[in-house]
């Protein structure tokens, strides 16, 4: 039995979900992991998966032969990679987390054009707004945007992004423009219910103070809350990113920016590795290059706007 064939076999069942979609990736027959998987049982004297008609999942010790499986694969990947990462086509499968909304407004078409020019990678992009644990969760590369809170992460800068607060031209014709964020007290604010909770952080004199804001309008979600301040409901607060599109068309327009926290910074985050696989090295260069010369460098002049965009 050839052992590192059957390590990526079983690798690939559990990535899959399934025999039959293992045997597509792996670009085999179903009989042939079907009975790759039951060599490498019997040899081993456990059972790795636990098989129903419906659906196939693994046991505890199938768990543990699968982490250390593929620790096994990324070490003999990338002593692989350490002599021909400059010659190869990347290959293989590749995990990536950002963002919901800024996954689908600059990762996700980024992703595809890298799928398009590298066809032999097959990426799996997963989009939350919950910070993964990359290691434990296996992805390979994940898109931060703040602070970095993991030191074990290499982090590679791609620019930063500002936080704003706007409101539509319809709603500051009615309640005027604030002067100060104390201003906000007295107007209608859509917030989120998660996150800082009501308060507000802003900068004067190069100091952060925090304003308690309030408002009739709450969203988990940053798209619906948007569309509200677009429809004239209050002010809200956004990354710029999540609202260029507006902004641009004057839907919503820029109040307060003398008073903006610092920039939050965009990072590309993966796990320590003394050598890269192919995949992972092509990719993160090709995400620099796209986010850091796209929609980043286009941000940057807004930062001396003081008034209303």
């Amino acid at each position: 039995m050839d052992k590192l064939k059957a390590m990526q076999t079983v690798v690939s069942i559990a990535d899959e979900g399934s025999l039959t979609a293992a045997a597509i990736a792996l670009d085999s027959s179903l009989p042939a992991v079907v009975r790759t998987l039951a060599q490498l049982e019997a040899h081993l004297g456990i059972r790795l998966f636990n098989r129903t008609t419906r659906r196939i999942s693994l046991t505890e010790e199938g768990q543990h032969y699968i982490d250390s499986s593929r620790q096994l694969l990324t070490a003999i990947e990338e002593a692989e990679s350490a002599l021909t990462t400059d010659a190869v086509e990347p290959r293989g499968q590749l995990t990536i987390t950002a963002p919901v909304l800024y996954g689908q407004m600059h990762v996700a078409p980024s992703v595809t054009r890298f799928v398009r020019r590298y066809d032999k990678v097959r990426v799996n992009l997963l989009l939350s707004d919950r910070r993964a644990n990359l290691l434990e969760e296996h992805i390979d590369v994940g898109i931060r945007i703040g602070a970095l809170d993991d030191s074990s992460l290499i982090a590679q800068a791609l620019g930063s992004v500002r936080r704003i607060v706007v409101a539509s031209p319809e709603y500051l014709a009615c309640h005027g423009v604030p002067n100060h964020p104390s201003d906000l007290l007295k107007t209608n604010c859509v917030r989120f219910s998660n996150g800082a909770g009501p308060w507000w952080t802003f900068y004067e004199n190069n100091k952060p103070f925090k304003v308690a804001v309030s408002g009739n309008l709450m969203f988990n979600l940053t798209a619906p809350a948007i569309e509200a301040c677009t429809a004239g409901l209050g002010f809200g607060m956004f990354f710029l990113y999540q609202v260029a599109h507006q902004l641009a068309h004057n839907d919503l327009r820029v109040v307060l920016a003398s008073f903006e926290p610092p920039a939050k910074p965009i990072n590309l985050v993966y796990p320590h590795a003394r050598l890269l696989p192919a995949r992972i090295k092509f990719f993160t260069e090709w995400m620099k290059r796209e986010l850091s010369e796209g929609h980043l460098e286009k941000t940057s002049p807004c930062a001396d706007n003081t008034g209303m965009m």
